[in-house]
């Protein structure tokens, strides 16, 4: 155990812990208002545990293992006493587990008992990622005093919603999350998760979708069937959508993201909304994906000199609100807002030859290519989590050589451009079919001519059978594009298998049987000003 110690300060770069000897009460049983159990694990110093602030990390993936040695131990090491609870039906916790929809009451009833425990101290935090933090959001706006700081990482406070967009449904993520989850109970659950992800990406290519779960696993399971069956709209989601407690939210909370991570847009909305409602709030984003060890950098540190610190009745180091690692630039920088103040929306319009400016766009005819959904425009780099699979910051030369994927480039760049902020792209497109996607992203050519993706995003169009403006929204980004680089937009039609591949057929996307083949067409000209928007400073 010793040794972990070690191997996670070192990992996490962690300051030395104020001692190594834990003691860990399993299977603590705490009781919910309807009767169910939950069991927890409290991890404390051998001496001096009680009374010392409480870090509460509710999760869905089993108490030992990655958990505890991982994130429990680290901060019982350096001043909290941290209790692990297991989510309802999950690795011994009364059942059944239905993801997402019992966080609230749950998590209220598990603070309640702590609160009553007689080891308890005077304080506690809320901290963890992603399905972690959702759980932070959850109760965010009805926490007691005791309560002195949340610390939401890689995650928000609607949690599956932005992937079940009826305008862009975001198939591998809650796939291969469901996959992940289904089995992880099971003997060696994680380890056949990650050498059974090649087993999963060929799942999603099943027709129907509706049967993808039972080919990945062997059977149906309810949350695949729910997000084929229901949109982000669809009230069936209402009960895990908590979007509307961010604004009351009490407590400071310092919110860790990522560039390339799959919940950022979300992430940055719900700082947003805390900003204008004027709470204590910060913010960190760096260049990170969703499993990125850089996120478990930024968050251990911030859960002691940030929670604990609060968690201990004092007041943090003063910081700006907002640090940002600014890619391309490759250093951090620290501003007052997201998004920050002095940058402007500029039109960078496509242009004819594959050439892109800030010019009004001249005359040309359209550019042409062709969708072919049985060979859909693969996904490469960018916002994944995906075990084998490459996220982030990738070559794109393969991806842009494809006959599906257009390309505008700027000229060789005499000056540095800085974007930050929100990016967006109004495409004027036609296809021969109705049904169609249109999928845009931003890259940075470098000197030798490498493509390397900076962020895109991707909408679903009705009617595409007629020349439609195509507004779509991209990651948001901070990227400074250097002297001698271009600036590139790519446009296509997939990048499958993180977005669902459109089969043109108007199909519901969980029963579609066909696929068809569409001429896509891509308008530029004054009267079809084609463009990608960069909030330039």
């Amino acid at each position: 155990m010793k040794l972990s110690s070690h191997i996670m300060q070192r990992v996490l770069r962690l300051p030395p812990p104020l001692t190594r000897d834990l003691t860990i009460e399993q299977d603590r049983r705490v009781p919910m208002r309807d009767g169910a159990v939950l069991l927890a694990d409290r991890w404390t110093p051998k001496r001096g545990g009680d009374g010392l602030p409480t870090a509460l990390i509710r999760v869905p993936y089993g108490r030992a293992g990655l958990v505890g040695g991982q994130m429990a131990r680290p901060l019982a090491e350096r001043g909290f006493q941290v209790l692990v609870q297991s989510t309802r039906g999950t690795f011994g916790s009364d059942g059944p587990w239905d993801p997402l929809r019992r966080e609230r009451e749950d998590g209220l009833d598990t603070i309640d008992w702590v609160i009553k425990q007689p080891w308890f101290g005077e304080s506690m935090i809320l901290f963890g990622p992603s399905y972690l933090g959702f759980v932070q959001w959850a109760v965010a706006d009805s926490l007691p005093p005791q309560v002195k700081a949340m610390i939401p990482v890689v995650t928000e406070s609607a949690l599956t919603l932005e992937f079940l967009r009826s305008d862009g449904f975001s198939l591998e993520t809650p796939f291969g999350w469901a996959v992940q989850v289904a089995g992880q109970e099971r003997r060696l659950g994680m380890p056949r998760a990650m050498l059974g992800a090649k087993k999963v990406q060929r799942a999603l290519r099943t027709l129907p979708l509706n049967k993808a779960d039972t080919v990945a696993i062997g059977n149906r399971y309810d949350y695949v069937q729910d997000i084929l069956d229901h949109d982000a709209d669809d009230p069936f989601w209402q009960g895990l959508d908590h979007r509307h407690r961010v604004a009351d939210v009490q407590v400071p909370v310092s919110s860790i993201a990522g560039w390339h991570d799959i919940f950022l847009p979300g992430q940055l909305r719900d700082f947003r909304v805390l900003q204008e409602a004027g709470r204590t709030a910060r913010l960190t984003v760096g260049p990170w994906a969703h499993n990125s060890i850089g996120v478990g950098h930024a968050a251990f540190p911030e859960a002691l000199d940030f929670g604990l610190t609060l968690a201990k009745g004092r007041e943090p180091a003063e910081r700006p609100p907002v640090r940002l690692f600014v890619m391309g630039e490759e250093k951090w920088r620290d501003f007052p807002s997201w998004p920050p103040p002095g940058y402007e929306p500029r039109r960078f319009h496509l242009q004819p030859r594959g050439t892109l400016s800030p010019e009004q766009p001249a005359v040309a005819p359209p550019d042409n290519y062709r969708y072919d959904p049985a060979d859909p425009t693969p996904a490469v780099g960018g916002v994944r989590m995906v075990f084998g699979e490459k996220n982030g910051r990738v070559d794109n030369t393969e991806l842009e050589a494809r006959r599906d994927v257009l390309t505008y480039t700027t000229e060789v760049l005499d000056k540095d451009v800085e974007v930050i902020g929100e990016v967006s792209a109004e495409i004027f497109f036609r296809s021969s079919l109705p049904y169609a996607d249109v999928f845009v992203r931003l890259c940075d050519v470098d000197a030798d001519g490498r493509s390397t993706n900076v962020c895109d995003g991707l909408t679903s169009l009705t009617g595409a059978n007629q020349v439609t403006r195509a507004t779509v929204g991209l990651w948001p980004t901070a990227y400074r594009f250097r002297r001698g680089h271009r600036i590139r937009v790519q446009v296509s039609s997939g990048a499958f298998p993180r977005f669902n591949r459109n089969p043109g057929t108007g199909e519901p996307r969980g029963s579609a049987t066909q696929l068809r083949t569409a001429e896509q067409q891509v308008l530029h000209g004054p009267e079809h000003p084609s463009a990608i928007v960069l909030p330039v400073g």
